[in-house]
């Protein structure tokens, strides 16, 4: 049986719980859309799109203002895109209200840190275009290792002198590194390294809500991204049998205002298997 191309998402659920993983990527069972991941969505894409735009014209001073509002005018945009997307999720006025401007204070939270980041380039002497655009990362960028049978899309790659950043966004993340964010950020680095033959000098997240947490990466990081994806492919390579995918019944699987997206198909508190 060929190998699965895994992400870091797959093969966090294959770790959460296999049952799970059976129906999402053996059975592709649909998944739910839910408000997290549309307004996600949508902050990534201001976050992409941020770095086009054009300066050329923008004075010294008061550049702060132009790119608050900026960014602004890009939420503003991005959800009138998606709002087909939104209407699915039958949201009444008040929360859509609530996520919209939970999701503007999240991009001027990072607004307000890129200025700093701004700020710092140029009292090194840069103009305002020369430190935007030495500030600005390669974005978006599909990672697939033939070798590892993995791959990942990576949010941002900055390059700073000599040292190369990897950085993901998240908003709904807690400001912890828990074990699920520091493998997706080891296989990150692992297919960086793969590719370009030399390691990212430090991943990190940008959460929203706060601001970037970066760790440095060394071979223990490597090896931990090799092993999780080596363990995932030892079990999903021989076997596409229900009953060799467990159920692991949590709390993940029906909390007070949602459910696992396959609740009703797997019924975990169903004492059968």
């Amino acid at each position: 049986m060929a190998k699965r191309v895994e992400s870091p998402s797959s093969l966090n659920t294959f770790k959460q719980c296999k049952r799970k993983y059976y129906y999402q990527y053996v059975e592709k069972l649909p998944t739910l859309p839910n408000i997290h991941q549309v307004r996600g969505n949508i902050a990534h894409s201001c976050l992409e799109d941020f770095y086009d735009l054009d300066i050329s014209t923008v004075n010294e001073d008061g550049f702060e203002m132009h790119f608050k509002k900026e960014m602004q005018k890009m939420l503003l945009m991005q959800w009138m895109k998606y709002k087909p997307r939104l209407q699915v999720l039958k949201l009444n006025k008040d929360q859509e209200r609530f996520y919209f401007e939970e999701t503007m204070l999240m991009l001027m939270n990072w607004t307000g840190h890129f200025l700093n980041d701004v700020q710092n380039e140029m009292e090194k002497g840069k103009s305002l275009q020369e430190a935007f655009k030495a500030l600005t990362p390669i974005r978006e960028m599909r990672y697939q290792s033939d070798n590892y049978s993995v791959q990942g899309f990576i949010d941002a790659i900055h390059h700073l002198e000599d040292e190369v950043h990897i950085v993901d966004y998240k908003t709904n993340a807690k400001f912890d590194f828990k074990d699920s964010i520091r493998l997706q950020l080891a296989i990150y680095s692992l297919l960086y390294f793969e590719k370009h033959g030399v390691l990212p000098s430090k991943v990190g997240i940008f959460f929203l809500r706060q601001k970037l947490k970066m760790i440095s990466v060394d071979e223990e990081l490597l090896k931990l991204a090799q092993r999780e994806i080596e363990l995932v492919h030892a079990h999903t390579s021989i076997t596409e049998n229900i009953f060799d995918y467990p159920r692991t019944i949590t709390p993940l699987c029906r909390w007070s205002t949602g459910e696992c997206d396959f609740y009703k198909t797997c019924k975990p508190h169903n004492q059968k298997n």
